[in-house]
């Protein structure tokens, strides 16, 4: 009994070693398999084979957590700003205007879309490096350092771009220089003076501020002088930009002190043809369509009047049209004067008119009493050569005289008259006083037509070139 146990035993154990030895040989070849399995797709991105743990945790979270060890953030207070208690750390500003999106004159602001780049050291950023190259990070990196608290003055709205992330870059270099760069939309004010609308240039400015730091804590500067501002090509719809160039200045705050301002200073010169075509040549035709009423007969009231009035308001539109499109200012504009003028020699033709009818009636009612228009009085045989009526004209044929010599040197007894006959070399004058000028106007209204065909074109052309030469 002794001897079967320990043989019993050897039998089992001899049984079971190779089955042993068939596990232990399986897992080693597939767990070297697995590894090379995840080697093999992550040896492009880290270059080298990792284990299977690591491919469980996030990799972007451990490497800014790296990123944060190398540039010891968790070791300083970044609330402050770099050497504090010290001198004025100086920042550089580097800005790309990509596009001005839109001016308007009624509410005196412009929209413009920039790039608006920062430059200054901050040791405590540092870092070692055997390449000396820098390393970029976005927006999670700059929420956890201290970065210039620049703003626009002036300022009515204003955005960072986030589609489709923030677009906020910020490049550490080693020995401690930052680039942060930021993509802004900014509205801001624009004193606009209209004084010459629409012959008129507008400067506006951006105006760059840091709003917690005066000039003893940070110093705004531009990064490379005149160079530091550089444009895309901007093409506007009523405006060309005729200059860009960068300022620099201070503003005092009676309760916090002197603080560094830069300006970003753009002269725009408006464009004048769309205003041709939409106002002032409209407006010309209207004036010289009110004309035509002078060719018209004095007679013809419904033709004469229905005129007037469809220039007359025709010029009242244009006028409410372009109001509409400016700011409600206090003083008088460049289109504003044209505009009113131009309606004054519409208003005038309709008076004109109102006097040659009124002078008309007049005559008429005066002969009427005196008894030289009769029943009988056809109007039709009143029409004078210039296309006007006249009362007082006789229009009947003369009586044919003969063409003999004799009666065309025969000269008609002249009537008695106290004047002495004038000498050789001498002209006859007739001097007529202004109220005689006035009364012998009044009697022929005819003469008023005739007369405004001439004065209106003079006078509006006149006014046409003063206006020109003093606003263009």
């Amino acid at each position: 009994m002794n001897l079967v146990q320990p043989a019993l035993r050897l039998l089992c154990l001899a049984w079971l070693w190779p089955v042993a030895l068939l596990k232990g040989n399986s897992n080693p070849n597939h767990r070297r398999n697995k590894d090379v399995y995840l080697g093999e797709n992550t040896r492009h991105k880290y270059g080298g084979r990792i284990d299977f743990k690591m491919k469980k945790s996030d990799s972007t979270k451990s490497l800014l957590i790296k990123s944060e060890q190398l540039l010891r953030i968790e070791d300083h207070d970044f609330a402050m700003r770099p050497g504090f208690g010290g001198s004025a750390i100086p920042v550089g500003i580097d800005v790309q205007v990509e596009s001005i999106d839109s001016i308007s004159e009624v509410n005196m602001d412009f929209t413009m879309t920039l790039y608006l780049r920062h430059y200054w050291q901050d040791d405590r950023l540092a870092f070692p490096s055997s390449n000396n190259k820098s390393r970029t990070f976005d927006a999670r990196l700059v929420k956890k350092i201290w970065v210039p608290d620049v703003f626009f003055v002036h300022s009515k709205r204003s955005f960072i771009h986030d589609t489709t992330m923030e677009n906020i870059m910020l490049r550490v270099f080693p020995d401690g220089n930052i680039l942060y760069s930021v993509r802004i939309t900014v509205t801001a004010l624009c004193s606009m003076d209209f004084s010459r609308f629409p012959l008129d240039t507008q400067n506006c400015s951006l105006e760059l501020e840091s709003y917690a730091y005066n000039e003893n804590d940070l110093m705004l500067y531009w990064k490379n002088g005149n160079d530091s501002l550089r444009t895309d090509e901007i093409a506007l719809s009523q405006f060309f930009i005729e200059e860009f160039h960068p300022s620099y200045g201070l503003a005092f705050y009676s309760s916090t002190g002197w603080y560094n301002r830069l300006y970003i200073n753009f002269i725009l010169r408006r464009h004048i043809f769309f205003f041709m075509l939409q106002t002032y040549f409209p407006t010309m035709l209207m004036v010289m369509l009110s004309w035509v009423s002078f060719w018209i007969d004095r007679r013809a009231v419904p033709a004469r009047v229905s005129l007037g009035i469809t220039t007359v308001l025709t010029m009242s539109t244009i006028i409410t049209g372009v109001s509409a499109s400016m700011p409600q200012v206090s003083y008088v504009k460049a289109v504003d004067i044209y505009l009113w003028a131009s309606f004054l020699f519409v208003f005038l033709s309709v008076i004109e008119y109102a006097a040659v009818n009124y002078f008309t009636t007049v005559e008429e009612m005066k002969k009427l009493q005196k008894g030289k228009v009769t029943v009988s009085y056809d109007a039709t045989q009143a029409m004078a050569y210039d296309g006007c009526f006249h009362d007082d004209i006789d229009v009947s044929p003369f009586p044919e005289l003969p063409t003999t010599p004799s009666t065309m040197q025969t000269i008609p007894p002249r009537a008695s008259s106290t004047e002495p006959p004038p000498t050789e070399g001498t002209r006859l004058w007739r001097k007529r006083s202004v109220r005689h000028n006035i009364r012998f106007i009044m009697s022929n209204s005819y003469m008023i037509d005739s007369y405004s065909r001439i004065l209106f074109p003079v006078a509006y052309l006149l006014f046409n070139i003063i206006y020109w030469c003093i606003y263009s």
